[in-house]
């Protein structure tokens, strides 16, 4: 495991603080027992060979379920865990995430919870780096388990008192003439929108790009664009904003939360899964 990280010997030696000799000796073994060779030896570069991708493949799903075994059994002793590590989407769901987190502390006290935003969550949580993932509903990966939490509504944004203080709704194909504040490219919920963007031919060409949804909606208290901010995230509240409507389409999007399918789903985080549809029902009842 460790070679097919590093893909050198000598480095592979030093981070297991064996010496060299030791670990080729190790491999020559292995090679032997098994019969094939695992890595072709190119100078002083390696390449890993089809029989030591598919040992590869096998060796991550023998340590995935001895770490969910540990898992099991600290449960069982201690009916905790000590982590939970949480990955989301940038804005929004690491927003809600963020709030969801205070009241877990108060029923799990004795658990560290980390929440890190990544665009790319689901990829991570297939690596085993995340126990849970929030995000937008995508394709089905079958090595994952989705469930679904709710649909979230999008809407836009602007500054009270604006000219569109009276607006009610707004025509998508409206949004392509506003001087709009969105996530970047690389954001997830970016590339659905231009996804429904190409769909009517239109193109977004935004004034401020932010990762950050309580930025965006600062920038527009300021009276500079508009922002697509979901419900979930807005006040109806806030006398600095007035929210409008997008329609025909409507910017609906199904939010989940991921993890993986031979990741032993424990105590805190089914605890966290039930505190977040708490959360959601109490924000949005209807």
């Amino acid at each position: 495991m460790a070679i097919c990280e590093e893909m050198h010997f000598t480095r592979t030696a030093d981070k297991l603080r064996i010496g060299q000799p030791t670990l080729s000796y190790q491999i020559k073994a292995l090679e032997n027992e098994l019969g094939v060779r695992l890595f072709d030896r190119l100078g002083k570069k390696i390449a890993i060979t089809e029989a030591g991708k598919i040992l590869h493949e096998h060796c991550i799903k023998v340590f995935q379920n001895l770490n969910c075994a540990n898992e099991q059994i600290e449960e069982l002793q201690k009916n905790k865990r000590g982590k939970l590590v949480i990955g989301t989407l940038p804005g929004d769901l690491n927003h809600l995430a963020s709030m969801v987190a205070i009241a877990f502390h108060a029923k799990y006290p004795d658990i560290r919870v980390k929440i890190i935003s990544f665009n790319d969550v689901t990829e991570r949580v297939k690596q085993n780096e995340l126990d849970l993932a929030l995000t937008l509903k995508q394709s089905s990966d079958e090595s994952l388990t989705y469930i679904p939490l709710y649909e979230d509504e999008y809407f836009l944004a602007v500054r009270a008192g604006h000219e569109w203080n009276e607006k009610k709704e707004i025509d998508f194909r409206e949004l392509k003439d506003i001087p709009l504040i969105l996530n970047p490219k690389s954001h997830l919920f970016r590339q659905s929108l231009e996804d429904d963007c190409i769909s009517f031919g239109m193109e977004l060409r935004p004034v401020i790009e932010s990762t950050d949804s309580g930025s965006m909606l600062s920038v527009v208290k300021r009276g500079i664009g508009a922002a697509i901010i979901s419900c979930t995230l807005i006040s109806q509240e806030d006398e600095g904003l007035k929210v409008i409507k997008i329609i025909n389409p409507t910017i609906k999007r199904e939010i989940t939360i991921v993890h993986h399918k031979q990741k032993y789903l424990g105590t805190a985080a089914r605890g966290f899964i039930e505190l977040f549809m708490k959360y959601i029902k109490e924000k949005n009842p209807s």
